[in-house]
Parts: C-alpha cells; structure tokens; sequence
C-alpha cells in the first residue's frame, strides 16, 4: 500500500526537494504540498493524506496551530503529524507533541532516516526515536517556567498492567523489548498499549510518553 504525504513548508525548495526525494521511494507518494498551516489543514482534508510533513515555522497558521486543527478533526482520525524542525530539542516540538503529532524530525536527518518516519509514523507507532522523543519531554518538564502540576488521577482507569506497560512506553522501549523485560508476548503489550491509548484519549504512543510525564508517573531527569 502507498503511504500518501503532504508536505507543509513555507520554503518552495524544501518542498521541491522532500517531493523528489518521496516521490523516488517505491510505496510512498506526495499528494499535495502546503505553505502555511491553514493550507496543510485543508489539504489534509481534501487529499486523505496518511502523513502530513509539518514544519512548524510558517508564516500566518504556524504547524503547531495546524497540528491541533488536524488531530482535533474527528474527520481526519486517521492522519499523522510528522514534525520538521531545525532545532529538535525545543518547546515548540513539545508544544506540537501535546497538541497531537505523532513525532519529530530534525531537518539534518539523512534522506533514508526521512523516508523510514513517515513509514513509522503511517503505521501508528510513532516516534520516530522514542529516546530522543523522552529527553526533549524530560527537559522541557524540567524548566521551572513551563512544568505542569502533575495529574496523577489521570491514570486512575488504567489498570496495574496498563500502567506497568505505560511506564516501559515512556522509558522509549518498543513492543518486544517489553514484552521480553515483562515475561509476556508483544501482542498482550501491544494489546495494552491501545487499551491505554483508548482510556487516556491518545492517538498514539507519542501522546502515551507525554501523558506518562504530567501525569507524574514517570519523572523528568
């Protein structure tokens, strides 16, 4: 199956450049390309993209306003966000993790890195590197000026178990390395997993990691 991408950058030679570069992959396709954010949002409507490529920088609707407009649409469920950014260590991709990208990207990334996010993203696993994705949420909770109180009742509907596997997801462990650091199978994990996701209102194991932190159950170092 094709993954389909639209890409989000008020730069016409990024896009130029990340259209020729998905284009060349055998089952990735780019469906549209977007200036601004309120362009992104309407074209991820009108294109069912699966992966939306999102720099956050852009003039008018920036990519973290558009990234809330599409993981808010009910219509649009089934749309990631993939976040570009030139700095991969800063409050605005955390900002863009809460509001519901699947992920982060620095612009420096290798072409092969590029093309295998997207494919990690489309399939709902998100994160493309869940160690880095857990340092930049430690270090920005650990700012005295943007930490949140934690909200430990929040995962009050979890399971012993949910909570147990939550706490691995956050630690930036995949499936399988906890199911053999848990004694169970990857499926009973992954079954965990998206009973947590659907309890705690995430779309993916992005918003997993963010909620593990404010939460409170997991601490920033």
């Amino acid at each position: 199956m094709t993954v389909r991408v639209l890409l989000a950058d008020d730069q016409s030679l990024m896009r130029a450049g990340f259209t020729v570069l998905i284009n060349a992959a055998p089952d990735l396709e780019v469906v549209g390309e977007a200036r601004d954010g309120l362009e992104a949002v309407a074209l991820a409507r009108k294109t069912r993209a699966d992966v939306v490529l999102m720099d956050i920088r852009m003039p008018g609707t920036d990519g973290l306003a558009a990234t809330k407009m599409i993981t808010e649409d009910e219509d649009l469920a089934g749309v990631r966000v993939l976040i570009l950014t030139t700095f991969e260590i800063d409050e605005y991709v955390f900002r863009a993790l809460r509001a519901g990208a699947s992920g982060f990207l620095g612009k420096g990334a290798e072409p092969v890195e590029l093309l295998e996010a997207i494919r990690v993203v489309s399939r709902g696993d998100a994160l493309l590197s869940p160690t880095a994705t857990r340092t930049l949420i430690a270090r920005f909770l650990a700012q005295p000026d943007h930490a949140e109180p934690p909200s430990p009742e929040r995962l009050a509907v979890l399971t012993d178990r949910e909570r147990e596997v939550l706490v691995q997801v956050a630690t930036g462990l995949t499936n399988d390395e906890i199911a053999r650091r848990l004694v169970v199978s990857p499926a009973t994990v992954k079954t965990h997993v998206n009973r947590a996701m659907v309890k705690l209102g995430a779309r993916d194991r992005a918003q997993l990691v963010v909620i593990a932190y404010q939460s409170g159950l997991v601490r920033a170092r």
